[in-house]
């Protein structure tokens, strides 16, 4: 492809949270398992939601440079997750809510299998949609010790593909190809923690069979040897699954690519997106890069890199930025460790007809500005606070914005499944005062002045629901201890 008629990845970003868990903690509580490294963990008010909401704006941002991603023109959004908020209810129009996108923007969630990200990306690129947006966010969780608790990791991520009449191409897309067999493997049923596995040689084995067949499918797609493609990485739950294809590639001169067991763990449905977002990321112009997704078959991606620079933080700077968290509070956060909650009661379920009528401010973080004094209102007002003007307000986007505590509060009785509460009121750029949480951030650390950003979290829950809105955090690498 070429010119106009370019297709590819017009956004790519990964969300690696501000958390992250020292294997050998584990080690140590338990008296035994792998113990190198460390997974990266959401906090406490992170969902596989959040941390897909938080991959889209860094995405989106690139896109448009400004941090508002209601100017973008996503035509669909794909959401995959392994562990979805909701059965029956559809995650994706809070993903869609929380981004501001168009209303003529279609949704759709797929999964809950592992599979699910990457099949939505080969739809994306053979879409009629100018633009369509693959999301997808993670919480791996597993019995104390398991693989999947030692394993697992905590992500989103988000690819935006595109064509060139819309947006400058990242990578343009060359060639893919799928094969698909059925063999057990992994499951999990229904409410469960626990993932079961069947014995890891068998998966390796199958893997390693569908792995080749596909890469062979894909490069005589796109017209190429092994030795012309410069990077390659590999998406798996099984870690030795695929080795035989990346020792016959790295035998061929091509360069295999961290897959992140070490430093951020398997983020499961996020993490062909987070591989594919670092294989962009350090690709130089003109270079072949290719994405191999195996689970329940194999996917293979192969692109190439163009021009146009990478914006915002990388993989590798969110990976390096993270702070320790204790395993005894990565396994309360989890709910896997009870412990004693603040005295006050806990937060009545949300009003769902009062969560519709402000949907633009809860989901979309977007205030008022009035037309004649300028004079920003956080929530969103019908009269000025300056001037008294009437229904005369313009609405003002917030999320992108930064803030400057001017003061605080820590508050140890309010309910929170991680107390003490952080409340600070909050100044921000170009107007706008609120009262807000803090999170990613200890008490001790707090300070009048500190710059913050604002981030999309989970509330509470109650009575089966999930109750989202807008909380600051410091600005990456400002702040955060265990």
């Amino acid at each position: 492809m070429s010119g106009e008629s370019m297709r590819g990845i017009v956004g790519a970003s990964a969300y690696v949270p501000h958390w992250s868990l020292d294997r050998s903690e584990i080690t140590a509580v338990l008296g035994s398992g792998r113990g190198r490294g460390r997974r990266s963990v959401a906090s406490f008010d992170e969902d596989p939601l959040t941390l897909a909401v938080a991959a889209g704006r860094l995405a989106l941002s690139g896109l448009d440079g400004s941090g508002r991603s209601g100017v973008n023109p996503i035509r669909s959004l794909t959401f995959a997750t392994t562990a979805p908020v909701y059965l029956e209810k559809s995650s994706a129009p809070i993903v869609h809510a929380a981004l501001a996108l168009s209303d003529s923007t279609a949704t759709i969630d797929v999964g809950p299998g592992l599979r699910s990200a990457a099949a939505s990306l080969r739809g994306a690129f053979h879409s009629t949609d100018p633009v369509v947006a693959v999301l997808a966010g993670d919480v791996r969780i597993g019995l104390a010790g398991s693989t999947d608790e030692l394993g697992g990791g905590d992500a989103g991520s988000a690819i935006i593909v595109g064509d060139a009449t819309v947006a400058p191409v990242l990578a343009e897309y060359v060639a893919s190809a799928s094969v698909t067999q059925e063999f057990l493997d992994r499951w999990r049923v229904p409410g469960e923690v626990r993932v079961r596995a069947w014995e890891e040689r068998f998966g390796q084995l199958r893997y390693d069979e569908l792995a080749t067949s596909a890469w062979e499918r894909a490069i005589v797609s796109a017209g190429v040897d092994s030795a012309d493609v410069a990077r390659v990485a590999v998406s798996s739950p099984n870690q030795r699954a695929g080795q035989a294809l990346t020792k016959q590639l790295a035998a061929a001169g091509v360069s295999v690519a961290d897959r992140r067991d070490d430093t951020v763990g398997f983020t499961g449905a996020a993490h062909p997106g987070l591989l594919l977002a670092e294989l962009i990321e350090q690709a130089e112009p003109g270079e072949l890069v290719a994405l191999v997704a195996l689970a329940d078959g194999a996917d293979v991606t192969i692109l190439r890199r163009t021009d146009v620079p990478c914006t915002g933080a990388t993989v590798a700077d969110q990976v390096e930025a993270t702070m320790p968290v204790s395993y005894g509070r990565y396994l309360t956060w989890r709910g896997l460790l009870a412990a004693q909650p603040p005295n006050r009661p806990e937060p009545a379920r949300m009003s769902a007809t009062a969560a519709e009528r402000r949907a633009e401010w809860k989901y979309g973080f977007v205030g008022s500005r009035d037309r004649t004094t300028g004079a920003v209102h956080l929530p969103p007002a019908r009269v000025s606070f300056r001037g008294g003007a009437v229904d005369d307000m313009d609405a003002e986007p917030m999320a992108g914005r930064r803030a400057n505590v001017a003061t605080y509060t820590v508050d140890s009785l309010a309910y929170s499944p991680s107390p003490p509460v952080i409340f600070a009121v909050c100044d921000f750029e170009g107007g706008g005062r609120l009262p807000v949480e803090l999170t990613d951030v200890s008490a001790s650390e707090v300070s009048i002045g500190m710059e913050v950003e604002m981030t999309f979290r989970r509330v509470s829950t109650a009575d089966g629901i999930a109750n989202y809105f807008w909380k600051a955090r410091p600005v990456p690498g400002t702040g955060g201890v265990s």
